[in-house]
């Protein structure tokens, strides 16, 4: 592989270079003491926010729904579901989060409603090749009396992406059963979700990430195909299922792009688009769609030099061509955590999930990588994300028992597929407080909605806030020198006195060089250099970085 220099361009919009924050609402901070987080649990932790030194916080779905799956399942998108509090308690925590110079991003769900959503009750009553009917995806079903689903598809989660109902039509569902795909080549549905944009942006709101951005438009006559798709996961295929990709799906996002171009401030649309190779990826973020993708693509390299860096060269320029920046993230709400992953045997496999059957990580191996994955990201142009707990270094719940896993994904295979439960354990806050201080106040009898581990006590908050050498001292110090030395508008050249193939990545931005050592020998680092930030104190010994360290040098 060649390295080369990667030169971006300048864009003065906010999000270009931002480092946004993921919130898992259910999961961050639990105000009402009844063992879920809530809206005024982010809004009491957005001073730990500010100190962190996050430019915008991503929060995932708030909205009315039966949490069939989390509340991506949603059943109207313009109510905050009673289980996160009300519209007084979201327009609160906006005001507040405005106040400290953070944005905030929604996430919108357009490819699918709940089975609760009033369109789809509407739809269950009404007569086949009615209106409320074509707003979903309904079809008659194959074989000799339409006994068999109109096609092959299966769902994410796992099963026959088709359900019928009482007349015997059926209708689609790409993941749960109760989350039934809406047809998007209906104007009513174009309509009503630009309404929904509109809802949300008057009241405020700074952006929208994208739910299956690259699901909402199916391929005519809707063709069987024969391999199943999954969430976050590299396939090597080139070619697009039936059902994400279509070229069609393009003009949904230019429609978009007008509607948000009518607000001040810069609002912006990131992606969820689970699209290879990175090409078509970067299609969605041409100057007239949307603002950023999720790069995945990144997500996947695991802990591997060459892999990385082939990422990054790819990413870089692929959105040079489309004048959008590129957008890094290790972990979210639907993978296994970055430091869990980097602990495995393999450090570049993506499972679906750890139970206790499965092989269990190095956590403090795990631990070590994903501190130095944390500068190796933080250090490129473009913008960065960090799911909630990555700045605690919180692994993943590995061991959780079968009885209390949610997951659809996990239902749905009956437990072949672990699912994602386990990186959505509660954070922990105050190590000595029940639910390490997850539901401040609450008694002993209320328990986190997912149980934590016993190792969640050291990594909890207030034993690492303010502690030099924590793993949240280090994302704040990073956070800090990325701000003053303008990191995210930078320009990233390959140093060339280490190669990737050596298990070594090296490249400088900013005015620093940036060295990440993924291999098994240690590395010297350059005469006379001065260290900025490492990743942990004994990553550098003798004038050298050790295996699975990171360093910023000037």
């Amino acid at each position: 592989m060649s390295l080369t220099q990667s030169t971006p361009f300048q864009l003065n919009q906010w999000w270009a270079d931002a480092v946004i924050y993921q919130i898992y609402p259910r999961s961050f901070s639990d105000a009402d003491s009844n063992g879920v987080g809530d809206l005024q649990g982010v809004r009491r932790q957005l001073p730990y926010l500010e100190q962190l030194g996050v430019d915008a916080i991503w929060l995932s779905p708030f909205y009315l729904s039966p949490q069939a799956d989390a509340g991506y399942d949603v059943a109207d998108y313009r109510v905050v579901d009673p289980l996160f509090g009300d519209m007084n308690d979201f327009d609160g925590m906006l005001a507040d989060a405005h106040s400290m110079g953070i944005r905030v991003i929604v996430d919108l769900v357009p490819n699918h409603t709940s089975d609760n959503h009033e369109w789809f009750r509407e739809a269950l009553t009404a007569a086949p090749g009615s209106e409320a009917r074509e707003r979903y995806m309904f079809r008659d079903g194959s074989g000799e009396n339409g006994e068999l689903p109109p096609n092959n598809w299966q769902s994410i989660f796992g099963g026959d992406a088709w359900t019928q109902v009482d007349d015997d039509q059926w209708y689609l569902h790409l993941f749960d059963t109760r989350q039934p795909d809406l047809n998007w080549e209906n104007p009513e549905v174009r309509e009503e979700m630009e309404s929904v944009l509109r809802f949300w942006l008057d009241r405020g709101v700074d952006g929208f990430r994208i739910d299956v951005a690259h699901g909402l438009i199916k391929a005519d006559g809707l063709p069987d195909w024969d391999t199943k798709s999954s969430m976050v996961e590299g396939s090597g295929n080139t070619k697009a299922p039936p059902y994400f990709d279509q070229d069609e799906v393009h003009e949904i996002y230019r429609s978009w792009n007008k509607v948000l171009s009518a607000y001040d401030g810069d609002r912006m649309l990131v992606a969820e688009a689970w699209v290879e190779p990175a090409e078509r990826l970067f299609r969605y973020v041409r100057p007239d769609e949307m603002q950023q993708a999720f790069n995945f693509g990144f997500l996947l390299a695991g802990w591997d030099a060459a892999r990385m860096a082939s990422s990054v060269e790819e990413s870089l320029e692929e959105a040079g061509k489309v004048r959008a920046p590129a957008t890094w993230v290790l972990s979210n709400h639907d993978t296994v955590r970055h430091s869990t992953r980097y602990g495995l045997l393999d450090p570049t496999t993506f499972p679906k999930g750890i139970s206790a059957a499965n092989e269990q990580p190095d956590e403090d191996l795990g631990l070590a990588r994903g501190r130095a994955a944390a500068l190796t990201m933080l250090a490129l142009p473009g913008s960065a994300y960090i799911y909630q707990g990555d700045e605690l270094g919180l692994p993943e719940h590995t061991t959780l028992d079968a009885s209390v896993r949610q997951d659809p994904a996990f239902l749905r295979t009956n437990g072949e597929e672990i699912g994602r439960d386990g990186c959505r354990v509660p954070i922990p806050w105050t190590a000595d407080a029940p639910g390490y201080g997850f539901s401040a106040g609450a008694p002993d009898s209320v328990s986190p909605w997912l149980p934590q581990p016993d190792s969640f006590a050291r990594y909890a908050a207030d034993q690492q806030v303010g502690v030099e050498g924590s793993t949240h001292d280090l994302y704040r110090k990073a956070l800090s020198v990325r701000a003053e030395r303008k990191l995210g508008q930078g320009t990233l050249t390959w140093t060339n006195v280490h190669a990737p193939s050596d298990g070594v990545l090296s490249y400088r931005n900013g005015g620093l060089t940036v060295l990440v050592n993924t291999g098994t020998d240690a590395v010297e680092l350059p005469q006379g250099a001065g260290v900025v930030l490492v990743s942990q104190p004994d990553a550098i010994s003798n004038g050298s970085l050790q295996p699975n360290g990171a360093v910023w040098l000037v």
